[in-house]
């Protein structure tokens, strides 16, 4: 038994002791864990956004905190007799054989070449994932319609592109750049050329924020209607 191994068969067994002998552990639930997965995702995310120098024991006290609440799921659904956190290893490891196959062989084995280019690769893997469920007849099934509104916007279009749709002419052509600030400090309208950086990029979107919140509209909710709107105009629905 390797010192990994070792390892994650203590903390499997540290938790399990937990949820025996901790009151606190033992109450809690799938749905009270919720609020403390998106609290310790947030957190991660947070580290791993601070840069390449961050401390290298903060992102490892970070994944820490994430792994102990899939070993609680898992735990969990142990006790309800249905699998334990074994089986969502092997679960996990055979999807990725399955869904990478410009790596693996079916039976897990290497490919004797791989792919060169994304494309290549992105194809590949969006077919198996169309095959494993093929009564999704939509680019958006699968997407948590919960997302913050720029991450649903993203994986939107992302997903029209892949699937083929005319993302840029269901869009439209126009185009708007980076805000310029005004003599009182407010950032103007958009220019008309792209932000050509993340930074660029920031400040008009912060722009349109503000502009919205000064006419008294949600820039959120406003952006989720647009996502709806060309979800509903790529698929004809």
């Amino acid at each position: 038994m390797t010192e990994s191994t070792t390892a994650v068969g203590r903390l499997v067994q540290v938790v399990a002791l937990l949820r025996e002998h901790c009151l606190w552990t033992a109450a809690l639930t799938h749905e009270s864990l919720v609020e403390y997965l998106i609290e310790e995702s947030h957190e991660l995310a947070e580290v791993i956004e601070a840069g390449p120098g961050t401390a290298t024991a903060e992102l490892k006290g970070e994944l820490a905190d994430v792994l102990f609440q899939v070993l609680l799921h898992a735990r969990i659904q142990e006790e309800l007799g249905n699998f334990n956190f074994e089986d969502v290893a092997e679960y996990l490891s055979a999807k990725l054989v399955r869904r990478n196959r410009h790596v693996f062989k079916p039976d897990g084995s290497l490919q004797e070449s791989f792919p060169e280019s994304i494309e290549e690769i992105v194809a590949s893997y969006d077919a198996v994932k169309q095959g494993e469920r093929p009564e999704r007849d939509s680019p958006f099934d699968g997407i948590p319609p919960t997302l913050p509104a720029l991450t649903l916007a993203a994986k939107s279009i992302d997903r029209a592109r892949r699937a083929g749709f005319p993302v840029d002419q269901q869009l439209g052509s126009s185009e708007a750049g980076s805000p310029s600030p005004t003599s009182h400090g407010e950032p103007q309208a958009p220019q008309s050329r792209p932000p050509a950086s993340e930074t660029e990029l920031g400040n008009l979107l912060l722009a349109v924020v503000s502009q919205a919140s000064a006419a008294g509209l949600d820039a959120e909710q406003a952006l989720r209607g647009a996502v709806r709107r060309f979800q509903r105009g790529v698929t004809g629905a």
